[in-house]
């Protein structure tokens, strides 16, 4: 094993130790091309992560180890990297990294950290939002174009609302678009409007968008994860990576690039290049804040006119005003008066 070695970022020295691990072995690529690759785009991921909780994926022996969430800062947290207090679901709380610099991505690198999941807020107010988070999720038998259409008629209705959004890869089959917000209003509002965002987007594209919660009643839809702006939800950064086998990334996106991209075209080894060219394409997002209330005026209008509520939340949630009965439906329909509950949404970490 090669001896660490000493990388600069923005003037602060980080140590890697072991850079000869592989971390990716179907391409080769080891934990020295990880921590190269976070130098490359560090300034932009810096950007997508500035000032927000941000809980670590972490492959200490690369992707095909075992693997864990961080969510707490580690204990060996350099002085230099700053924390941000946060509240789960549970009424539990913790200081959770906040990455502030180039060097901090570097760092959590150097434990195994391949993927950063930030949280939709801020370290200053850890319970308004400022970002409504949009995913895009492709379920068994639809695609990533599936998704590309499914964005553009969210590209024209934010446009009709007066929002506008940045889209990204996954990094995987799915699409993300994120909608700067002015922080006013909690996770149940926010995930409100997102929930409102999937209701309109299945009247306009019947049988090929869902919001159902529940896998076995989405069909070969595209899934519009709402439960992604719930509080502890994350979804990949832009810019990080994704723990597969090809080593793809979470990329930035125009919307030009969004109908005649391929995702697989987005890794480790084309990123780079890619950003020298164009720079972060979504560097002037934090220019701009926008509200939420034509998006809620929807949500209103649903309730009051078509008498649409909430919808589950996720499984690790307390019960919430208002929300249905937490139950997978064909059990329900086994069992009227049970209360079983069952996960049905994503890993809930932007997959």
């Amino acid at each position: 094993m090669a001896e660490a070695v000493e990388l600069t970022a923005r003037g602060r020295t980080v140590r890697l130790s072991s850079p000869d691990k592989v971390y990716f072995p179907e391409r080769g690529f080891t934990k020295m091309d990880v921590a190269l690759y976070y130098l490359a785009v560090g300034e932009g991921m810096t950007r997508a992560l500035r000032d927000r909780p941000t809980t670590l994926e972490r492959y200490p022996e690369g992707v095909t180890g075992e693997s864990f969430f961080q969510k707490r800062a580690p204990k060996n947290l350099p002085d230099w990297i700053g924390t941000a207090h946060i509240a789960f679901p549970s009424g539990r709380s913790a200081d959770e990294m906040c990455p502030e610099e180039p060097g901090a991505i570097l760092w959590a690198a150097n434990l195994g950290a391949l993927v950063f999941h930030p949280w939709a807020v801020r370290k200053d107010d850890t319970d308004h939002p400022d970002e409504l988070r949009l995913d895009l999720d492709p379920q068994p038998g639809t695609d990533f174009q599936d998704a590309v259409a499914v964005a553009r008629e969210l590209h024209a209705l934010l446009d009709e609302l007066g929002l506008r959004g940045w889209p990204k890869t996954s990094g995987g089959r799915g699409l993300h678009v994120f909608v700067p917000i002015e922080p006013e209003w909690d996770f149940t509002a926010v995930r409100r409007a997102a929930i409102a965002t999937g209701r309109e987007l299945e009247r306009r594209m019947p049988g090929r968008v869902t919001t159902n919660w529940w896998k076995e009643e989405r069909g070969e839809r595209i899934f519009i994860d709402y439960n992604q702006n719930s509080r502890d939800r994350t979804i990949a950064a832009a810019y990080s990576l994704r723990a597969r086998p090809h080593a793809p990334v979470s990329a930035p996106l125009t919307w030009d690039e969004v109908p005649v991209c391929d995702p697989r075209d987005f890794d480790l080894a084309t990123m780079p290049g890619r950003y020298r060219e164009h720079g972060d394409v979504h560097a002037d997002m934090d220019g701009h804040r926008y509200r939420l209330d034509a998006l809620l005026e929807i949500a209103d209008k649903d309730e009051r006119d078509h008498g649409l509520g909430d919808l589950p939340y996720p499984p690790d949630h307390p019960k919430m005003p208002g929300e249905p009965r937490r139950v997978q439906p064909s059990r329900a329909r086994q069992d009227p008066d049970g209360g079983h509950r069952e996960t049905g949404g994503t890993d809930g970490n932007g997959a």
